[in-house]
């Protein structure tokens, strides 16, 4: 394929900066900050939550960074399947595109399932699966009209939710500073334990993986590259604007939750999507006499997860139609609206995956939850393959003659970055569920061992059925294919 593969192909290269931008930043705010983030400063205390999501954010900032690197230099929508089979080993690339796609497909189901639950709170008399199944008909309704109308969709989604942060950031601040009627002890609320920790390293472990979910969807911005506009300029733009907010919002709404809310408060446990009443955002501003805070955030949270679940097919889509074009998935799949420029085989195929995904929610209750386990790591798994493809870029970049002066936007801290983004996502990985290998071998959990690492065989079984089936090898630095739809240099 050309420098241009996409456009010709079909693909329109139609986001801009803002919708990548929006796009990256919306997929890491969502449940995880509205719903559970009141959970791990129980956990973890204040402090403890604090530097948990402190080290999360600088590792996936690292992980962005090292993406974007190649994301510029190479913008296609295949995205880190397309540098793991090019930059390390086919098999490789084949298990990254395939365990992405699985991931998403099912992600999708899943997020559609909790729009039923979050519409339970007006329509508490009308069944949960219809608010699901058509949620499902209206995202593949953006997705099929064109790649504009879904950025631009996205793009007013994600806004919702940075407004809600920023409105939460203010109040919560005001309460501290004493402006508001109601005056916490932010004193007592910020030292309690050790200083702000609970439950030491073992409490920011637990944090460490709340922190990992939270986060995932950053990745999503190596995929929209190949449909941007000016990939050179806009990945960089939007990796730079996304992380200070990602910061900003996570480390200063954990922050606002430790200062007013004592960590032994029930209600921080106790949050999820069907008891909006205690997510930590809805208490605050309720203690500041906002009277509908629990209808507005359960607004703000069924916004989130219809955007989560947009945004899962969009990329999914692509990285089907990627795999195809790159002889991983069939041919059947390459077909694209010359029109509107969607792949609507790769897209229609998702969306019925994830129909049946949330039809045995209903009639296959222990299908489902396999399908859920075998979803719940990849997202871990596709950190690792971005830092092992990140660094082999380079080190292929060097071997043949270039400089990293051409690069057009460097990975920060290589090689120390994508390094301690590889080990702190393996250790994430490992430590999912380390309760259930206490005792002797024969006292194991199997069965929540099973469930939690599922995603770790179904990973090996795909690289290695592929790499017997083609006998293929680690592609040596100076065959990595650095030409193919690479973008002009400096």
């Amino acid at each position: 394929m050309s420098n241009d593969a996409n456009e010709s192909a079909g693909l329109k290269r139609t986001l801009k900066t803002r919708h990548l931008s929006m796009i990256a930043l919306g997929g890491t705010i969502g449940t995880g900050l509205f719903v559970t983030s009141g959970a791990t400063v129980a956990q973890a205390g204040p402090m403890g939550a604090l530097a948990a999501y402190a080290v999360m954010g600088l590792m996936v900032y690292f992980l962005m960074t090292s993406l974007g690197e190649m994301a510029t230099y190479m913008p296609v929508s295949g995205s880190f399947s397309t540098y793991a089979d090019r930059f390390v080993d086919p098999a490789f690339g084949f298990a990254m595109g395939w365990n992405f796609w699985l991931n998403w497909a099912i992600t999708v189901a899943v997020e559609a399932a909790t729009v039923g639950v979050v519409m339970g709170y007006w329509f508490p008399h009308t069944p949960g699966w219809t608010w699901s199944f058509a949620t499902l008909a209206l995202i593949l309704l953006i997705n099929l009209l064109s790649t504009k109308t879904y950025g631009e969709t996205e793009f007013w989604m994600a806004m919702i939710k940075v407004v809600a942060v920023i409105a939460f950031l203010i109040v919560g601040f005001a309460m501290i500073l004493g402006i508001m009627t109601y005056k916490p002890d932010v004193a007592r609320n910020l030292s309690v334990g050790n200083h702000g920790f609970v439950n030491g390293f073992n409490g920011i472990l637990a944090v460490l993986m709340v922190a990992g979910f939270s986060f995932q969807g950053t990745e999503f911005i190596g995929i929209t590259a190949g449909e941007s506009e000016t990939p050179e300029t806009s990945v960089p733009t939007a990796i730079k604007q996304v992380f200070w907010r990602i910061l900003l919002f996570y480390i200063g709404a954990i922050f606002v939750i430790g200062a007013i809310i004592y960590y032994k408060d029930p209600s921080l446990l106790s949050a999820s999507e069907d008891n909006i009443a205690v997510s930590p955002f809805t208490l605050v501003f309720e203690r500041a006499g906002l009277a509908s805070a629990a209808a507005v955030m359960n607004a703000v949270i069924l916004t989130s997860v219809i955007s989560s679940a947009n945004s899962g097919l969009y990329t999914s889509s692509r990285m089907l139609y990627s795999m195809a074009e790159e002889g991983m998935a069939p041919a059947f799949f390459k077909k694209i609206n010359p029109k509107s420029g969607i792949p609507t085989r790769a897209l229609a195929v998702t969306i019925i995956v994830s129909a049946l995904t949330l039809a045995t929610s209903l009639f296959g209750k222990n299908v489902y939850l396999y399908l859920v386990a075998a979803s719940g790591l990849t997202g871990f798994i596709t950190w690792i393959g971005i830092a092992i493809c990140a660094y082999r870029f380079r080190r292929a970049f060097i071997a043949q003659g270039h400089t990293v002066s051409e690069l057009r936007y460097h990975a920060k801290w290589f090689p120390v970055g994508p390094i301690l983004a590889l080990i702190m996502s393996i250790i994430v990985v490992a430590g999912q569920d380390l309760a259930s290998f206490q005792g002797p071998i024969s006292h194991w959990n199997w069965q929540a061992i099973i469930t939690t690492y599922l995603a770790i065989p179904i990973f090996l079984g795909l690289f290695f059925y592929y790499k017997l089936k083609h006998h293929t090898k680690m592609r040596s630095l100076q065959d990595v294919d650095l030409k193919t739809d690479a973008r002009p240099m400096k």
